[in-house]
């Protein structure tokens, strides 16, 4: 009954289960047993679970000859076999009853290391299956200890998990048993247990604070809509009411601002926009430049661009200190950002007019009448020209028919003679059609890319964004198009390796068949037991 007991407490005090222990100590005793005896013996013990007597036996295989006997020590024959029991047949085990195990202390030393290790081992698993699921849970622990600024937290008395310098806020410091909330944002099964990962910066967690001091959040008749975070100085975050009559920004607020003064408190002092969610994405980011007043908002859904124009006394207020409001609004939003005065925009106005226009002569012959009603128009590619009906020409004002009808062959004129003009660069330099049609990329700067060597979608897919970019000027597309543009080149790679890896297990599989098909029926096998194939121990 002591065996018993003592698994009992230990099962308790790890929190897994009882059998687990039991079992343990079967090993550890089946080992020693193994050290006294031999260790090519098949030898078991069983921990009586009601009473804790211990049993100790020697099992060994009965097989057909002495040509299949790979372990002598365990396995006889079957002439010998009968020899001791007459009607033993092939498969049947011989079991020889051993006298208890006096543990001298070597003995006990290893038995205690077993049972230890397969303990650990059980703490471990259930860790894991405990906290796998957990992941984007707030949790409460104290510190256990600081490592190089790496913090140990015991979480709630069940595990241990790592807040690493990098997720905690700047310039906090953890003292040994000081409280410490956190989101656990990872959980890795590695070969030495399971690692909880902790985060006090994902913007994850402030979503969860919000939720467990805002009740609507909780309720869910207000929904959080995204958060972002320059983590230890400040936030942005988006808030939306599914009830009308209920304010969302009033409710994260609270009576004389305590619901979100709860929060800063708990990130240090990290001050914290909340902002109205809207459907219209010019809406939803003249709030997010809050507190910047916005003067125009002009969008380009392709690119998702946006140009915010701003009063010239509101430049600084909108940009923030270190570009951070409009960093933080653009993370919120989804859209790339470019604010500028009022008085920036009329001269960039000005010169995309007069580019345009200029296009628009130079391309199609035309005077400066022409050029500016077209521009004045909203056309900015010839393109647009050629494709729009004669119809819808000659809606403009002062245009007829016979205008717009040769203002649209003459753009298909042009547009075809510059087709040609790519086709006999692009054989000329020797680029790869495969890179002319890849999307993204306009036919311009595939030339560009071709005077620098890059002449096939391989090349382009080794190169990175920034690299990229650096060949085809500054201006010429954003980081995320030119990142978009490379993962779009690096797309077949990915496709060839899964078919490899298809073409693979298919020959595999068709391997396995023939091999099961050539197999001799009548090839006798020595059937297997599963308690010889599991070796349980027993340990003290």
């Amino acid at each position: 009954m002591e065996l018993l007991q003592v698994a009992d407490n230990v099962a308790r005090e790890k929190n897994i289960e009882r059998e687990i222990v039991i079992v343990a100590m079967e090993e550890a005793i089946q080992k020693a047993g193994r050290s006294k005896y031999g260790h090519e013996q098949d030898i078991r013990a069983v921990i009586d679970r009601k009473s804790g007597e211990i049993t100790l036996k020697r099992y060994r295989e009965v097989i057909e000859n002495e040509e299949e006997v790979e372990n002598e020590v365990a396995q006889l024959t079957l002439p010998q076999a009968q020899k001791i029991k007459s009607d033993a047949k092939i498969g049947d085990f011989l079991i020889d009853d051993l006298p208890p195990l006096d543990f001298g202390r070597i003995a006990a030393q290893t038995a205690k290391q077993v049972i230890m290790q397969k303990v650990r081992e059980a703490e471990r698993a259930r860790q894991y299956e405990e906290f796998k699921d957990r992941v984007g849970e707030v949790v409460n622990g104290a510190v256990k200890r600081v490592e190089y600024g790496n913090a140990t937290i015991d979480v709630q008395g069940r595990a241990e998990a790592l807040l690493r310098r990098d997720e905690a806020l700047p310039r906090e410091h953890f003292n040994n048993n000081e409280r410490v909330r956190a989101i656990i944002y990872e959980v890795r099964e590695e070969a030495r247990g399971p690692q909880i990962f902790l985060s006090r910066t994902h913007p994850e967690f402030m979503a969860k604070l919000f939720m467990q001091e805002v009740p609507e959040i909780y309720d869910g008749i207000i929904e959080i809509k995204g958060v972002a975070r320059d983590a230890g100085s400040r936030a942005k975050i988006a808030v939306s009411s599914k009830d009308s009559s209920i304010d969302p920004v009033g409710a994260c607020v609270g009576m004389r601002g305590s619901r979100v003064q709860a929060v800063v408190n708990e990130l240090s002092g990290e001050k914290i926009d909340i902002v109205p969610w809207s459907d219209d994405v010019a809406t939803f980011v003249v709030n997010a430049l809050q507190p910047a007043t916005v003067a125009k908002v002009v969008l380009d859904e392709e690119t998702k661009r946006m140009d915010v124009v701003v009063p010239d006394e509101q430049l600084s207020l909108a940009i923030g200190r270190r570009g951070q409001n409009v960093r933080l609004a653009s993370i919120l939003t989804g859209w790339d950002i470019d604010i500028m005065t009022e008085a920036e925009e009329s001269e960039r106005r000005a010169q995309e007019f007069a580019t345009r226009s200029e296009l628009f002569k130079e391309a199609m012959d035309v005077d400066d009448v022409i050029s500016h009603l077209l521009v004045a128009e909203g056309f900015s590619k010839i393109e647009e020209i050629a494709e729009t009906p004669v119809e819808e020409l000659n809606q403009i004002e002062g245009f007829e028919e016979d205008l717009s009808q040769e203002l649209q062959t003459r753009a298909t004129t042009f547009l075809a003679k510059k087709e040609k003009e790519l086709k006999k660069k692009q054989k000329e330099l020797g680029i790869q059609d495969d890179l002319m049609t890849l999307e993204g990329l306009a036919p311009a700067n595939v030339l560009l890319l071709g005077e620098k060597e890059i002449k096939t979608r391989d090349d382009l897919a080794d190169l990175a964004g920034d690299e990229l970019i650096e060949i085809l000027g500054e201006g010429k597309m954003t980081t995320r198009e030119a990142d978009k543009i490379i993962m779009a080149a690096r797309a077949h790679w990915f496709e060839e390796e899964d078919k490899e890896i298809e073409a693979k297990a298919a020959q595999e599989a068709e391997a396995a068949e023939d091999a099961e098909s050539t197999e001799k029926p009548e090839e006798s096998k020595v059937p297997e037991d599963t308690e010889t194939q599991e070796v349980k121990a027993v340990g003290e």
